[in-house]
């Protein structure tokens, strides 16, 4: 699988999320959702490896790119110094504003940060399902549209 092929199933299972949303099948529009976000941040990491080269710079195994946990692959991409200075960003607009502690993208980020594969085995309600959608999708404060930046 290439960079444009996982751009473009981020984009695909954001729009097959809703439709599972809109259809009342939360497990798998709650599952969905997730995907969408781990085929963004592997199309990021893709791009880090073409646009840097760091493959061959630095001693790593390849195996370390088949995590489905958004944290690692955040690092692996090389965005967590973007992500800091998103939360940041975020937490002073909420400041600002009066909004939630941490701001609206900290916020997404939370609960975005939850998701696991596993998801599909357990039972999820609209809330959450449509929750995780809304913070992966709400523009402008949502993780996917912050993800788009940078692939």
């Amino acid at each position: 699988m290439n960079q444009e092929e996982l751009r473009r199933m981020a984009e695909e299972r954001i729009l097959d999320a809703i439709a599972l949303l809109d259809a009342s099948r939360w497990e798998f529009g709650y599952y969905v959702a997730g995907y969408a976000v781990e085929c963004a941040l592997k199309s990021c990491l893709l791009a880090r490896m073409v646009h840097t080269a760091w493959v061959f710079q630095e001693k790593w195994e390849a195996k370390v790119c088949l995590t489905h946990d958004f944290a690692a692959l955040v690092k692996l991409a090389g965005l967590n110094d973007e992500l800091n200075n998103k939360l940041g960003a975020s937490a002073a607009a909420a400041a600002a504003e009066g909004g939630p502690p941490g701001g609206a993208f900290a916020a997404n980020w939370g609960t975005v940060i939850q998701w696991k594969p596993e998801s599909r085995y357990t039972p999820k309600t609209e809330t959450q399902a449509r929750g995780l959608y809304g913070a992966i999708a709400h523009d402008p404060d949502g993780v996917l549209r912050w993800i788009w930046n940078y692939w």
